[in-house]
């Protein structure tokens, strides 16, 4: 317990030293919205979606959760989504609260491939508890001043709560058979900080994400391979923020309702400095679908210098739900659905 108020009264000190970055998701296919918001009514029709992330729970718990739902309108080709987030570090010490709606228009622009463009709009609240913490000034030779209050010039300094809005958008092109997409988060630079009177703001977050479906079908010489999916995936994502960037590789192979994928993360020929690698994780996930519904499940192993931390554990669950019968009589359109994995 000494080593979680440790490590949040040093988050709190550094505060301004240092820049936030955002919570991450291995199975980042899981969570499309929160990805980019141009795969808002991607599914091409209402779909929800629930992420649970737990992180280094051998140190300190970071639990990111959310929720989002999305629906797609044939007849003005456009999808709207709707993302809470809830992100909790150091056993709940630090909170922070994201409810997002997003707006996403299709157009094709080739026989079988189409453009998505996507903005959000979220509001955030974030808030620091201090019960429980002890400070050097609440402490005697003689131990602690039972119901004394800390004057820590670290914690008076700040404000219990921060209000924000924050801006993204991004974007995707796709056919049946391959995906890129990029976004761009908090282009706005809120303001985030606790301190009073200070100006942290929050760094844009730009990503990249790409990524194959290649068809094994007439490779296997399975019997049932018309009655199931079986095809093979890899994908890419870059992302960077401040000082810090990073890279997904990974890819899945499915033979359905089964999926099974790999990931490493990191960049292994860069280094931050002579003693700081930038190896992070590696991944291993299994996911099944069965008609409308998925779950997923991940481990992320890690090979940073962190040590034992305990890894990552990741779920994902999905659900579509029929196409509502909104098209007009008469009106002939092609849709395609984006190709990327599921997990």
């Amino acid at each position: 317990m000494l080593n979680k108020y440790v490590l949040t009264i040093l988050t709190l000190s550094l505060s301004r030293l240092v820049f936030a970055q955002d919570p991450q998701f291995t199975q980042f296919y899981a969570a499309p919205l929160y990805l980019n918001p141009a795969f808002a009514g991607s599914a091409l029709a209402p779909r929800i979606t629930a992420n649970y992330r737990n992180q280094w729970p051998a140190i300190t718990n970071y639990v990111t959760t959310m929720v989002s739902f999305d629906h797609y309108f044939d007849k003005y080709n456009s999808g709207v989504g709707l993302l809470i987030q809830n992100d909790n570090q150091g056993q709940g010490r630090i909170q922070s609260t994201d409810i997002g709606l997003q707006y996403a228009y299709q157009f094709q622009v080739g026989e079988a491939s189409f453009v998505r463009l996507g903005l959000q709009g979220s509001y955030v609240n974030r808030s620091v508890n201090y019960f429980g913490l002890t400070t050097g000034d609440q402490f005697t030779d003689r131990g602690f001043i039972t119901g004394s209050v800390s004057g820590d010039p670290t914690l008076v300094a700040n404000q219990p709560t921060k209000k924000y809005i924050d801006f993204s958008t991004g974007g995707l092109f796709y056919s049946d058979w391959f995906w890129i997409g990029a976004a761009a988060h908090h282009i706005n630079r809120p303001d985030q900080g606790f301190f009073v009177g200070g100006r942290e703001r929050l760094p844009v977050k730009a990503s990249i994400h790409a990524g194959l479906r290649i068809p094994l079908g007439g490779f296997t010489g399975l019997a049932d391979e018309m009655d199931r999916e079986i095809s093979f995936s890899p994908v890419v994502m870059y992302k960077h923020q401040g000082k810090y960037d990073q890279l997904d590789l990974g890819a899945y192979l499915t033979y359905s309702p089964l999926t099974i994928g790999a990931y490493y993360r990191g960049i292994p020929f860069k280094k931050y400095n002579q003693t700081l690698n930038n190896h992070d994780a590696v991944a291993l996930l299994a996911g099944w679908r069965m008609d409308k519904f998925s779950i997923g499940y991940s481990y992320d192993v890690t090979i940073s210098t962190l040590g034992n931390s305990g890894g990552s554990h990741e779920l994902s669950i999905s659900y579509i739900f029929d196409k509502p019968e909104g098209r007009r009589p008469g009106v002939k359109k092609k849709d395609k659905k984006l190709p990327c994995p599921k997990f």
